[in-house]
């Protein structure tokens, strides 16, 4: 084992045997491969690679070399509520942050979650992870998120939203403005997106936002298809007003028409699939075998942890469980068998990095094991494990097999932020005290009755759990029924 101080001396590094999955678009395998790292760049891929002199060396035969995995959609703020709503519905969800206790949450609050969540994204191998930010209700939350992002070694970028605010509102708002002037410098390491949805009303509240996000030359991430809150209205209001580009990401996209996946493969936009929160929380069925249909890209996100896991190992798996699941039923329902499953463990791994990368128009220098490339890489290897042998299929392996427990190093941007499974630069004690915070402050502004109560809370007798959007009173009849 490597002395972690040689790795913050910028010394050049060395994976040395390990199965090296590139994902390329050529979909290369390399046994016994060696990946060489200089600076910020992979240099050099290959067997018996010589390397410079003081390179640092790793070992990582009996194990698989990949690229970083990119996270396009993860509410981080919510990280310090892990679990709490583990049994919700959605609408539960939409009334606990959305209408009541959401509000609660100050900057301290959004650094708390951010900073676990950061975190926790380096130490699975999510080398990437955007921050779908919709807890930022004043410029102060804003700072505090991007504070927590740039504690932690690991590249992100920030969705900028605020769920108590009508995205025109906020988006032209001159704090806003300065926080952009402030905050977003073109640091490699913190992109920026803005984070809103479009309800589908026809009088299209959004379209400021579009606006500014126009102005300011960055992408919209914006759920889509969620059955209650958004569908084809709100599609068909972004492609009228010409604001469907290459750069939007659909996140969920599960309760959409034939109509509205063309018009996305049409302006070549992307999904952001997050399977564990689609089966659990009523956005729809996972929709991955209807934008495979449709030619749309993919990639893949864990949501919150306020229900799911926040590993992209546990949504390469369900993606895969609940797309052949529907293959397979329809199959049933028209007395066939399926022989062949058309979704494969390598495409899945791919939405997981390269898919990723696409997402956030990164795939000139993320997303794959290639010279020239930044290297986000993760070394899955752990010897005292007996799921880690025989290592057969590597796609298989990482999509069936690997947990995040089994990441033994991982880089970000050519620095070494993991090794031996252990984090580098992270005092993890310092990061469960400020959590502790944030949940103590909730709790006791909750009340323990409220605070309890909330794990399974009430449906209040209002009809804007049709819609948990407060500004404006619209209502989707293709949900809900007129």
């Amino acid at each position: 084992m490597s002395d972690p101080k040689e790795f913050a001396a910028g010394r050049p590094v060395v994976l040395r045997g390990g199965t090296v999955l590139t994902m390329d678009g050529a979909e290369q395998v390399l046994p016994r491969g060696d990946v060489l790292v200089v600076d910020d760049r992979i240099a050099a891929i290959g067997p018996a690679l010589a390397v410079p002199e003081g390179t640092v060396e790793i070992d990582a035969s009996d194990g698989v070399v990949m690229p970083g995995m990119i996270d396009t959609h993860r509410h981080m703020w919510q990280t310090a509520m892990r679990g709490y709503g583990a049994d919700w519905t959605l609408t539960q969800y939409f009334v606990w942050y959305y209408l009541e206790s959401g509000r609660h949450f100050r900057p301290e609050d959004i650094y708390a979650g951010n900073l676990l969540a950061a975190i926790e994204a380096i130490d699975a191998g999510v080398t990437t992870t955007v921050d779908w930010s919709h807890g930022l209700q004043t410029t102060q939350h804003a700072d505090a998120a991007v504070d927590a992002l740039q504690a932690v070694p690991g590249r992100f970028v920030l969705a900028y939203g605020n769920i108590a605010q009508a995205p025109a509102a906020w988006t032209t708002a001159p704090e806003f403005r300065d926080f952009v002037g402030r905050r977003i410098t073109g640091d490699d390491m913190l992109g920026f997106q803005l984070a809103f949805d479009v309800t589908g009303d026809p009088t299209f509240p959004e379209k400021p936002a579009f606006e500014v996000a126009r102005g300011l030359g960055v992408a919209v991430t914006t759920h889509a298809g969620v059955w209650g809150a958004t569908n084809d209205d709100g599609i068909r209001l972004m492609h009228d007003h010409g604001f469907m580009a290459p750069e939007t990401v659909y996140v969920h996209a599960a309760t959409l028409s034939a109509d509205s996946y063309h018009r996305i493969a049409a302006t070549g936009g992307s999904v952001s699939v997050s399977t564990e929160s689609e089966q659990s929380a009523g956005q729809g069925y996972p929709p991955t075998w209807a934008l495979r249909a449709h030619g749309i890209p993919v990639s893949l996100s864990m949501d919150t942890s306020v229900w799911w896991s926040g590993d992209l190992f546990s949504a390469m798996r369900t993606t895969l469980g609940a797309d052949r699941s529907r293959e397979h039923l329809e199959a049933h329902a028209k007395g066939e068998t399926v022989t062949h499953a058309a979704l494969r463990a390598e495409q899945v791994v791919g939405w997981a990095t390269r898919g990723g990368a696409r997402a956030l128009g990164r795939d000139l220098d993320l997303g794959s094991v290639e010279v020239g490339k930044k290297a986000d890489l993760v070394l899955i290897k752990n010897d005292h494990s007996p799921v880690m042998f025989p290592l057969l299929n590597p796609y298989g392996h990482v999509a069936f097999q690997a947990q995040r427990g089994d990441v033994h190093t991982v880089l970000v941007n050519g620095r070494v932020v993991k090794h031996d499974h252990r984090l580098l630069g992270v005092d993890l004690a310092a990061a469960r005290r400020t959590v502790e915070q944030t949940v103590e402050h909730l709790r006791s502004t909750l009340g323990e009755e409220a605070w309890e109560k909330g794990m399974n809370p009430d449906v209040p007798e209002t009809t804007i759990l049709d819609n948990p959007y407060t500004y404006t009173d619209y209502h989707s009849a293709g949900t809900h029924g007129s």
